[in-house]
């Protein structure tokens, strides 16, 4: 147990028997009535983001998570098979645990995966991926970056909306956060 004084990004808690990470917090003392502390707190799995205002001192469950770092190698039956990259221990993720990043998600690419004991809870996948265009229509001669845009299907399937000088074999980096171009690499 630990109180709201302790509050820090990236703490994992339980409530009503769900767990949740908390994204951002504010402590705020009003001239009048007791201090609070406002937060923004995301569940996982799952991902969704909500408010939720704490009393100051509260008591609330601190959950105890690893963080380990993982390669991704295959996807077979809905099964996303990843290797432990420091003791090549393999483990097979279901599909549930990865839904919202399955876009981004390529052979090789390195990732946290957070354990509460040794169940997997959450996946973090790295703020920037690089992915490369694998269908798009011609640019034009004359096309700039200020000009319009198109989309590009990138190796993993993601569609993307890039600027008209993006062609067919380039490689994009991709902000994982909101799934847009941010510039070719």
């Amino acid at each position: 147990m630990t109180d709201t004084s302790n509050f820090r990004n990236g703490l994992v808690m339980r409530l009503e028997g769900k767990l949740y990470s908390i994204v951002e917090f504010q402590h705020v003392k009003p001239g009048k009535g007791p201090a609070f502390v406002r937060t923004k707190i995301k569940k996982i799995p799952g991902g969704a983001v909500i408010e939720k205002t704490f009393r100051a001192g509260e008591k609330i469950e601190e959950v105890r998570v690893e963080k380990h770092k993982f390669q991704f190698l295959y996807e077979k039956n809905d099964l996303y098979n990843v290797m432990n990259v420091e003791t090549y221990a393999q483990i097979a993720l279901p599909h549930s645990l990865l839904e919202d990043q399955l876009p981004f998600l390529k052979e090789n690419l390195e990732i946290l995966i957070l354990f509460d004991d040794t169940e997997p809870i959450a996946v973090d996948f790295p703020i920037f991926v690089e992915l490369e265009v694998i269908e798009t229509e011609p640019g034009f001669k004359g096309d700039t970056a200020q000009g319009g845009s198109k989309s590009a299907t990138l190796e993993t399937g993601f569609v993307v909306n890039v600027p008209l000088f993006i062609e067919l074999g380039d490689i994009l980096k991709i902000d994982t956060r909101s799934g847009k171009y941010v510039e070719r690499v």
